[in-house]
């Protein structure tokens, strides 16, 4: 009797066993335990590959409010008054801008406020 592809079949099981290294009890060396714990792993870091994204955005919204906040104004005013007046910036530089560049910052505000 020969034996059928033994070196494939082993590098495939090493190449999913290293994937499960570190994971609590039999899940790192039952083949089958290994095999479902890796897909669910998998599934997860995808889903939360495209849930960071919304966090950063939260993130980002609660940085701009607070900013706001302080200048007298709601961030949904703010917002409304900059997308009147033209100003095409996303909230990514938004709350880069209001962290670290107060003065411009203010002038933003101070444009939202006018329209």
């Amino acid at each position: 009797m020969r034996a059928k592809s033994v070196v494939y079949t082993r590098q495939r099981k090493k190449k999913t066993f290293r994937l499960a290294k570190g994971y609590y009890a039999t899940k790192k060396n039952r083949w089958r335990m290994v095999i479902q714990q890796v897909e669910k792993s998998l599934v997860y870091a995808y889903n939360d590959r495209k849930d960071r994204k919304g966090m950063y955005r939260s993130m980002w919204i609660v940085r701009l409010n607070a900013a706001v906040r302080e200048e007298g104004m709601s961030y949904n005013r703010f917002i409304s008054g900059l997308k009147k007046a033209n100003v095409i910036i996303d909230r990514k530089m938004l709350a880069e801008i209001a962290v670290n560049d107060n003065a411009t910052f203010k002038q933003l505000v101070e444009i939202a406020k006018a329209s």
